[in-house]
């Protein structure tokens, strides 16, 4: 009949591509919805906490299943260990809205499954390094493995290496002028931290050029 135009095959072939190119369209839509609903960040990346925010941090909680990282409260394991000083513990106050003065650092370093822990610790008048520490993981436990104390003192991981940053006085030296920096390398072995080798830079007494010496 003449009022049926597409009542024949080829009419049935077009709805049957309308309705194929709408279910398309709504599976195309629930898929950007879905997209934005995830916020397009995929795996979510925990690092390092800032100082501050570690001072409040739960104390060891149950390390990753992918990354062996596990944040621990920093401020409360240098305070409870026996191998820091006094001196150091008494100086680890608040600065004020700043938070305590202390970098912490995750790496691995001693070759463990959990991540190691650098801390340095810092005087809030000057910011100067008071004390530096790293802390590995024996049996879910933090152990003191290295510190170091002779301030002005920092110290770095430099990929599986701790460098250690040292100002050296001697007795007639002012604050302002230390005599000389010795850069210390060190590398675990045999359950120890070993010097690899120093490089110390002699500062110059008449504002000439610093002279440079290394011992490998």
């Amino acid at each position: 009949m003449r009022g049926l135009t597409g009542a024949g095959p080829d009419g049935a072939r077009g709805t049957t591509q309308a309705v194929i190119t709408v279910g398309a369209v709504l599976a195309a839509i629930a898929l950007f919805v879905a997209a934005c609903g995830t916020g397009g960040t995929g795996t979510r990346d925990e690092g390092p906490a800032h100082a501050s925010a570690v001072a409040g941090a739960v104390a060891s909680p149950s390390p990753s299943t992918t990354t062996g990282y596990r944040r621990v409260d920093a401020v409360a394991l240098i305070k409870k260990d026996p191998a820091v000083s006094p001196t150091v513990k008494r100086g680890l106050k608040p600065c004020g809205t700043d938070g305590y003065p202390i970098d912490v650092t995750y790496g691995y370093l001693t070759g463990g499954s959990v991540n190691d822990i650098l801390i340095n610790v810092s005087a809030c008048s000057d910011w100067v390094g008071i004390g530096t520490y790293v802390y590995r993981d024996v049996a879910g436990t933090y152990k003191n493995v290295f510190k170091a104390e002779d301030s002005p003192v920092v110290a770095e991981i430099d990929g599986t290496d701790l460098t250690v940053t040292k100002q050296v006085y001697d007795t007639d030296d002012q604050m302002s002028n230390p005599s000389r920096e010795t850069v210390i390398t060190y590398r675990w072995k045999a359950g120890r931290f070993n010097e690899r080798y120093r490089h110390d830079t002699y500062y110059s007494r008449t504002g000439g050029d610093a002279a440079s010496a290394s011992d490998n």
